[in-house]
C-alpha cells in the first residue's frame, strides 16, 4: 500500500498498524518574533530540508510538515518491528543531522535551537481528507495523538516514546533508555508509559542550561 495507491482510490480511511514520529523545533517562537518572515522561510526551509533525509533514509513517509513541525509514518504496510527501529533510528539521525545547524544559527542569530522528539506504535487510520481541491493523505487516530503529545514534551536534543515502542525495540539498541513517569493526557481514561533516549550533547546556551532529562513541556513553542 502506498500513498499514490490511496490518492487514486481516494480512500476514506484505512485502519492499518504502524508508528508515527512527530519531531519540532524548540525555539521557533523566539526565531519568529526576532526575525522577518522571509528569514524564518529560509531557515524553516532549511530544517525541513535537514530533517525529511533522515525519514526517507530509514523507510518512513512524510505525511504533514506544518510551521515548525514534522510528522512521519513507518511500517504503514506490515507493523512489524523492523519499522519502529526504523523510526528510532530516524529519529537519532534527525537529532545529529540538525545540531551543527543548530550551532550555525545560534552564531549568526544569538537563538539557541533544538529539536524533541516524540514516537509511538499502534492502530491508526489511513486517511484522505479534505475537499477533492485540496485532498491530502494524512494519519488520524490516538497513536498519532500520543506521538504528538510525547513530542510536545520532549526537550530540546530528546527521544521520548512509548512503552510500546520500547518492547519492540532490541535492548542492545537503546541502551541509554531511561524509563519516566507516566503521562496523563487531558481526556484520555489511561496513563501512558514513557521513556526517554536522552541527550548527549545539547546545542544551544539555553539547552545547555537544563541537563535533566524528560522535564515539563517546553514553554517556548
Amino acid at each position: 500500500m502506498s500513498v499514490t495507491i490511496l490518492e487514486e482510490r481516494s480512500l476514506v480511511a484505512q485502519t492499518v498498524r504502524g508508528t508515527v514520529l512527530f519531531v519540532d523545533l524548540r525555539g521557533y517562537t523566539t526565531l519568529a518574533e526576532g526575525l522577518s518572515p522571509d528569514a524564518v522561510a529560509g531557515l524553516l526551509e532549511e530544517f525541513f530540508g535537514t530533517l525529511t533525509p533522515a525519514v526517507e533514509r530509514n523507510g518512513g513517509t512524510v505525511f504533514h510538515l506544518a510551521g515548525d513541525s514534522l510528522m512521519a509514518g513507518f511500517g504503514l504496510d506490515d507493523g512489524g518491528v523492523a519499522p519502529v527501529r526504523a523510526a528510532i533510528d530516524a529519529s537519532r539521525a534527525m537529532i545529529a543531522a540538525f545540531q551543527p545547524v543548530s550551532m550555525r544559527w545560534e552564531r549568526r542569530l544569538g537563538i539557541p535551537t533544538g529539536i524533541g522528539i516524540g514516537v509511538h506504535v499502534g492502530d491508526l487510520a489511513f486517511v484522505a481528507l479534505g475537499p477533492a481541491s485540496l485532498r491530502r493523505v494524512t494519519l488520524v487516530g490516538d497513536t498519532v495523538n500520543i506521538a504528538a503529545r510525547l513530542c510536545q514534551r520532549a526537550r530540546a536534543g530528546e527521544v521520548l516514546f512509548s512503552a510500546g515502542v520500547a518492547e519492540s525495540l532490541d535492548p542492545t539498541c537503546v541502551r541509554d533508555m531511561i524509563p519516566l513517569p507516566a503521562l496523563s493526557l487531558r481526556g484520555r481514561a489511561s496513563p501512558v508509559l514513557i521513556y526517554c533516549v536522552p541527550a548527549r550533547a545539547r546545542a544551544g546556551t539555553q539547552a545547555r542550561a537544563d541537563e535533566q532529562p524528560a522535564g515539563p513541556p517546553p514553554r517556548d513553542r
